[in-house]
């Protein structure tokens, strides 16, 4: 069994939102920015000419853009001419996410729950119409493991976690309309929940019960079970923890079953302060 897609990172070139031929229209350090972002799709290196094919600008439009994040320490050419992210950029990316409060205060939790239940855990925080993972730990054994990445995104209403941070933004059916908008919510599996209707329904029952479900609505054969995290704020999560199983070695009930043991293992970091 290959889980590939459950937790990848958005595609996206441009800062509006433009892939491919569309990014030509970049300029300045807007196409620096793409050229940076389309490198952290190739960890082995990408030839100049296929980046200029996948970026869809000039050749000499994008060396030029390759020789100001060298020179900034943030792309390098490794001895095959092909490029990498630089060494600066990896320094500077690390240090954000080890110095990030949340990240180093939920990790224990995350560790003691990979543990026990020798499945996934995650820390995601809400960005827009998508949770942002920031912290995985996977289970010390077992031959089969999500392929999330830390830094990967899902749609928020697909997610265990999205929908219980939805749930304290989201109150009422007309606000549930606002934030879908006019661009319809995409289902990843036939349980993806997509109306506003539906969608409210479940953030209503989301935030009285107190937690998060994904009964495989994300992906077909992984469920999740999320709670709030409160690391950065008495009174508003910062963000949610998360238990992601494979539905055949750990039904969605066993979590629900393990609910009070999965507050005491989050502490006061799970708990509101008044």
């Amino acid at each position: 069994m290959k889980h590939t897609q459950a937790f990848e990172g958005s595609t996206d070139l441009g800062t509006d939102g433009s892939t491919g031929a569309e990014s030509s229209r970049l300029v300045g350090s807007d196409r620096v920015l793409a050229v940076l972002k389309e490198l952290a799709r190739y960890p082995d290196g990408v030839g100049l000419e296929e980046l200029t094919r996948v970026i869809g600008s000039p050749k000499p439009t994008v060396h030029r853009a390759l020789g100001a994040l060298r020179r900034a320490g943030l792309a390098d050419q490794d001895v095959r001419g092909r490029y990498v992210l630089g060494d600066e950029f990896l320094r500077m990316a690390f240090a954000h996410h080890e110095a990030r409060p949340e990240h180093v205060r939920i990790r224990p939790a995350l560790e003691a729950l990979a543990h026990r239940f020798g499945e996934t855990s995650h820390y995601a925080v809400l960005d827009g119409r998508e949770v942002v993972y920031r912290a995985k730990v996977d289970p010390p054994t077992g031959a089969v493991r999500l392929t999330s990445t830390v830094g990967g995104r899902n749609p928020a209403h697909t997610t265990a976690v999205g929908k219980l941070l939805l749930a304290q933004q989201l109150d009422t059916i007309d606000a549930v309309e606002a934030w879908i908008g006019s661009t319809p919510l995409v289902p990843r599996t036939p349980r993806t929940l997509c109306s506003a209707a539906t969608l409210h329904s479940e953030l209503r029952i989301t935030g009285e019960r107190g937690y998060g479900l994904d009964d495989q609505e994300n992906e077909t054969g992984v469920n999740c079970l999320s709670l709030p995290v409160y690391a950065t704020s008495p009174t508003t999560p910062s963000g949610a923890l998360s238990i992601s199983a494979l539905a055949y070695r750990t039904p969605l009930e066993t979590l629900i079953g393990a609910l009070d043991e999965i507050r005491a293992v989050l502490g006061p970091l799970g708990e509101p302060h008044r």
